[in-house]
């Protein structure tokens, strides 16, 4: 019995292993290889950025002029001022006059009618006079006045989506650390996915796509139910592998506030973990396996740590998947802006994979999530 227990067990180590490796070196090295196309003076085509934003005058005040001041012929900024009751809207009214660029739609309360982020970003989209729009939140900054620009000289040929990469700033303590491992293992894998022709998710708050895009999909209409879902949803049900770009270079990245404990970050996860349920069947059954993968190959590892198997064939096996990871994700994260995470690799690649599959699980259970 023994026995029939060590080979199973040492035969699913062996497959998990290699589904490891195939993500590594298939899936995830071609954004370790990725190059930016070389650029050829870009049309620098009208772009209308939105912003949704409930209660933000601070982060607005601190962040807007930079989203203002971008380095670009023609473009407007469209704030949707979601039924703030703070000093959001004269902050907006006073920097209107200095910002002749910048469009403001107010939503007002109403008492039987609540809604999430959905309705609020599709009146922003109406209220765009452009047909590039691009993407972002309140609490985030562009790394340079070239964001607009780097963003927007994607939409060639083809392209309806840009998929842009927003990384959460580093501060002191385990939370952060987490937040931004876990911050860079999503991007690893829509970026990943995107340039392997299968593009399944983005971000919202470093994204791009056309209007009309918005308008031929039905907008949001299919997964309007779902309070979350306004950035991610919108990819992977409009998404193809013709109409979709990434942008990476360090210029074009947008820095956000991460939260600062550890409640505030797995409420925030989730509300994001909740849009996954909505995915196309073959993008959860890929994700499910790369979880499932790993989350199979360390209980293994265990497993036959307490078989008593040859531990050095054990420590060959798991050193060769690190020092995979380590060649091919050090190129990433010196991409992503996240270089010093590479000395955490043994221990988040551990704790991330658990960590969402517990997540994951509560998805299944937590019913009501809300965005502000």
């Amino acid at each position: 019995m023994v026995g029939f227990l060590y080979i199973s067990v040492f035969v699913l180590f062996q497959v998990s292993f290699l589904l490891q490796l195939y993500y590594i070196f298939v899936v995830h090295r071609r954004l370790a290889s990725y190059r930016s196309p070389a650029e050829k003076a870009p049309v620098l085509h009208p772009v209308s950025i939105i912003i949704c934003a409930r209660n933000e005058e601070l982060k607005l005040q601190k962040n807007l002029p930079a989203i203002l001041e971008q380095d670009y012929r023609d473009f407007e900024v469209v704030v949707v001022n979601d039924c703030s009751v703070d000093e959001t809207h004269l902050m907006l009214l006073e920097m209107s006059g200095r910002y002749p660029n910048l469009k403001v739609v107010t939503i007002n309360e109403h008492k039987r009618f609540k809604h999430g982020k959905k309705f609020a970003v599709t009146l922003g989209i109406k209220a765009a006079s452009h047909e590039n729009l691009l993407f972002t939140d309140a609490d985030c900054v562009p790394a340079s006045d070239q964001w607009l620009r780097l963003m927007q000289r994607n939409f060639t040929g083809s392209t309806e989506i840009v998929l842009g990469y927003s990384p959460y700033e580093k501060l002191a303590g385990f939370v952060n650390k987490l937040i931004r491992f876990e911050t860079f293992y999503t991007a690893l894998n829509y970026l990943s996915y995107a340039l392997s022709g299968d593009p399944y998710m983005g971000v919202g708050r470093n994204m791009a796509y056309k209007k009309s895009l918005f308008f031929k999909g039905k907008g949001f209409a299919s997964h309007m139910h779902i309070p979350s879902g306004d950035d991610d949803l919108f990819v992977n049900q409009n998404a193809t592998p013709f109409n979709t770009a990434i942008e990476i270079e360090p210029e074009a990245h947008v820095w956000s506030e991460p939260k600062r404990t550890f409640t505030e970050y797995i409420n925030q996860k989730l509300r994001h973990l909740g849009a996954g349920k909505a995915y196309k069947h073959r993008h959860k059954r890929m994700l499910s396996l790369q979880v499932a993968s790993a989350v199979i190959f360390y209980l293994c590892l265990i497993t036959l740590i307490g078989l008593n198997a040859q531990w050095w064939l054990l420590l060959a096996v798991f050193m060769l998947r690190l020092v995979s990871q380590v060649i091919v994700y050090k190129k990433i994260l010196t991409k992503l802006n996240y270089a010093d995470l590479v000395w955490w690799l043994p221990v988040f690649d551990f704790i991330y994979y658990f960590y969402i599959l517990a997540l994951s699980i509560v998805t299944l259970f937590k019913k009501r999530v809300q965005w502000k």
